[in-house]
């Protein structure tokens, strides 16, 4: 009898000692929210984000979706029923628009949203998008090429239309590309509509093809595949820097931008974690980052000029009307494949 309540004793005091244990244990760590935001940000500039923003919330992580702009917002419209995406970042503000035309966006007043400058959001209360930086418009010149052609230099976006450039001139498609479609709607604001049509049947002469990306144009203008490539300042200086051969000219008749947006998603299913990335997309920290390769930030003055490129191109960029460009969109995209679909890259 002895024996057993013994080991009974035993047996208890054993339990309470391993609850003890148990309890002094550190708690295994919550997994952090994992987020999932759709952009059109260069790849180049991706891990640098994520990276930064991962630092200041240890509790978060970014899962990227990366496509050009045409293909993003087309996806996230496709998915409105069913949102896939909590949050976009890094999306031309004229496609933001047209999602906020769908009712797709999350109105949220970020804190610190009183320090970025008035055209870097939404004019509504609370917002639906915040613009966080912008990129310029800017001909791509080979130097070496047109000089094996004896091609002059162009200095005004009408200069593009010259016989001299014939097939040498690459361009973004409008409908895939944001930077495509800020071309496009940023001439039929600077001439007018007529002679914005006028100066694309001119152009379109020269150009030899379309391209489905933003930046392959200042690319292949940079290996001389072609003379010239119509693409944005950040890749020029980025490809000049890297040695290539070439000239960002930024045009005297106008300096045509867009600018990168962001936003919550509505049915986002993460929406507390979206609503940091906000907060923290226009933080200092963010956009110290953002100006640290790009001429334009959504502060102003924490952009740094960019190798090769004006010092004072926040003063330099033309006025314009995002809004009318969103509204018009489909009407100026069937115009343009209607006049000059028929050189476009197949798509993959």
């Amino acid at each position: 009898m002895r024996k057993a309540e013994s080991s009974g004793r035993w047996f208890h005091g054993f339990v309470a000692c391993l609850s003890w244990l148990v309890m002094l244990a550190p708690l295994p760590a919550s997994a952090a929210t994992e987020l999932t935001v759709y952009t059109a940000y260069e790849n180049d500039d991706l891990k640098a984000y994520k990276a930064a923003f991962e630092k200041d919330n240890p509790d978060i992580t970014i899962n990227w979706v990366r496509d050009s702009t045409g293909v993003i917002t087309a996806k996230l419209i496709a998915e409105k029923e069913n949102p896939r995406a909590d949050a976009v970042w890094g999306l031309a503000v004229t496609s933001l628009l047209v999602l906020e035309d769908y009712d797709l966006l999350l109105a949220y007043a970020p804190k610190g949203l009183e320090k970025i400058s008035a055209k870097f959001r939404d004019p509504a209360n609370p917002p639906r998008w915040l613009g966080n930086s912008g990129w310029v418009c800017a001909i791509i010149f080979n130097e070496a090429e047109a000089k094996k052609k004896s091609m002059p230099k162009p200095v005004t976006w009408k200069d593009l239309a010259n016989p001299a450039y014939k097939g040498q001139i690459v361009m973004s498609h409008p409908a895939s590309s944001g930077t495509g479609f800020m071309y496009v709607s940023a001439w039929l604001q600077l001439y007018g509509e007529d002679e914005g049509w006028k100066f694309m049947d001119a152009l379109h002469q020269n150009v030899a093809r379309y391209m489905h990306s933003g930046s392959a144009p200042a690319s292949v203008a940079a290996k001389g595949e072609y003379a010239i490539g119509l693409g944005f300042d950040v890749r020029g200086s980025r490809l000049k820097e890297e040695g290539a051969p070439i000239d960002v000219i930024m045009p005297r008749d106008g300096l045509c931008w867009e600018m990168n947006a962001m936003g919550i998603v509505k049915g986002a299913k993460k929406t507390d974690a979206a609503r940091k990335l906000m907060e923290w997309g226009i933080s200092e920290n963010a956009v110290r980052l953002y100006g640290s390769t790009r001429a334009v930030a959504a502060i102003p003055g924490y952009a740094k000029p960019l190798a090769f490129l004006p010092k004072d191109m926040e003063e330099l960029i033309m006025k314009q009307d995002f809004a009318w460009a969103a509204k018009n969109r489909t009407r100026i995209l069937a115009e343009w494949e209607k006049r000059y679909g028929s050189k476009a890259d197949p798509k993959k």
